[in-house]
């Protein structure tokens, strides 16, 4: 089971058949009880109405023989103050829900007059009645009809025929026979008829619409998701083969889908490009390392076979280029690891003015300007700086150190040749070394600068080179100051 509902798809359909359902329900309840409530309104309606018109005729003093009970065939009753039955409808055979279940009126009804067997009462009924302004025993006065009825709910067999009946009771005040309360009846029948027919129907088509949602879901769902499932053939295919060069098929819609193709697409891209930088980082380190190896390694083999040929200095010097690549190369790596940077104070100035003591031909004009970092790979980055200037310089190396707004600026600047426009990108990139400085002895591996761009945005800065009006080049170090 968990494993049917493990697809997005499957969940997606049981979530949205569920809700349906239960909307459904809620929604069919709440109809097959309107429907209820008014169908019964209206039968109450149709009983008070008998009710009415009987209570009418008594009040208007007919005899009870000759009351209306048999017009519309529907049960009616009336009943005496304390509860005698005293006029029923001719075919009653049965009734319950109403004051009595007695379907046989008293052959002598109390109060009714001696002259007609049920009309006006007798001397002493006369004198024991009030007079017409006195109120009879529901408040009511001789002649009136109670405004608000009572309802009920029973059964009731009429010429043989059983039926429910929603029961309305309406009392009445006569001039000779008291409080007379009338009870008359309306079928429920064709109410209950509307409502089964209702829930039959929505029984029957509560299912389908059901089935019609669960299976336009699926569909949707499905024909949604199979760009998803053709990115994750893609991908697998990509995993499998390592060939990064390969893209996921982005669909022809604006939505979360294709959006998503295209960033995954981004990531294949910038995946590619660090790994191919990878690649040839690590090519160019085993190209850069080979050479002073190899030298150290035939100035070894020269001194063990001839001792008086053994170039020290060369070798100590080849031995120490070594040593600095594999340092920028540590660095680099620490770098590309996405090692943060010391939170640690410093002053710019007078890391700038450390740097520079010793120098030949720099001179700085420093004010202070503290930023947050390593002090450590800071200096690494005034070094490189310095170190670039007075390889390119003709005669003098220039470092300025100010405040701009938020930004702490170090601008070295040297009277050389400059970096070509065309060329101030690819000098940030490793193992570059333009034509000028293709020689290792003069030019290094070409890390430098590319190690001092990577700390620069370690730090939350740039790094930029642009021309000087000189003529040299102007390297800008931006840092946020605190």
């Amino acid at each position: 089971m968990r494993r049917r509902l493990a697809s997005v798809r499957a969940r997606a359909t049981l979530g949205t058949t569920l809700v349906v359902a239960v909307a459904l329900l809620a929604a069919g309840t709440a109809v097959l009880l309107s429907l209820w409530t008014n169908l019964s309104d209206q039968a109450g309606t149709q009983a008070e109405r008998t009710a009415r018109e009987v209570a009418a005729e008594l009040a208007a003093g007919q005899p009870y023989r000759a009351l209306s009970l048999d017009d519309d065939d529907r049960p009616v009753q009336v009943v005496t103050e304390d509860g005698t039955l005293v006029a029923v409808s001719e075919h009653l055979e049965r009734i319950s829900g109403t004051g009595t279940d007695t379907v046989r009126p008293a052959s002598t009804p109390a109060a009714a007059p001696s002259g007609e067997g049920d009309g006006a009462g007798d001397g002493e009924g006369d004198s024991d009645a009030e007079d017409d302004d006195s109120a009879g025993a529901a408040g009511l006065r001789p002649g009136e009809i109670a405004e608000d009825p009572a309802y009920s709910d029973g059964s009731a067999t009429v010429d043989g025929e059983s039926a429910d009946y929603r029961f309305a009771a309406v009392e009445v005040e006569t001039e000779d026979r008291g409080t007379l309360t009338v009870y008359a009846g309306a079928p429920l029948s064709t109410e209950r008829t509307a409502v089964r027919t209702a829930l039959t129907v929505m029984l029957i088509g509560f299912p389908l619409v059901l089935a019609v949602v669960a299976g336009v879901t699926w569909l949707m769902t499905r024909r949604a998701l199979r760009p998803v499932e053709g990115i994750r053939r893609e991908m697998a295919a990509i995993t499998a083969s390592a060939d990064l060069a390969r893209r996921v098929p982005e669909p022809d819609s604006h939505d979360e889908v294709a959006r998503l193709a295209r960033t995954t697409n981004e990531t294949l891209a910038a995946l590619e490009a660090a790994v191919e930088r990878q690649r040839r980082f690590v090519a160019d380190a085993s190209h850069e390392l080979r050479s002073p190896i190899a030298s150290l390694r035939t100035q070894l083999e020269v001194g063990a076979a001839h001792p008086e040929l053994l170039d020290v200095p060369g070798a100590v010097e080849d031995t120490v280029r070594l040593q600095n690549l594999a340092a920028d190369l540590l660095l680099l790596a620490r770098l590309d690891a996405g090692e943060r940077p010391a939170e640690a104070r410093v002053d710019l100035a007078a890391l700038a003015r450390e740097e520079a003591a010793g120098r030949v031909r720099v001179s700085v004009d420093a004010e202070p300007a503290d930023v947050s970092g390593s002090r450590g790979q800071l200096r690494r980055v005034l070094a490189n700086l310095l170190d670039n200037a007075q390889r390119h310089a003709r005669e003098a190396v220039t470092v300025t150190v100010r405040r701009e707004g938020g930004r702490a600026v170090v601008a070295v600047a040297d009277d050389g040749d400059g970096v070509p426009e065309a060329d101030r990108e690819r000098v940030f990139e490793r193992f570059v070394r333009l034509d000028a400085a293709r020689s290792r002895d003069d030019g290094g591996a070409g890390l430098g600068l590319a190690i001092a761009r990577d700390v620069a945005e370690r730090h939350g800065g740039t790094l930029t080179v642009r021309g000087t009006p000189e003529g040299g080049a102007l390297f800008e170090l931006r840092l946020p100051a605190v």
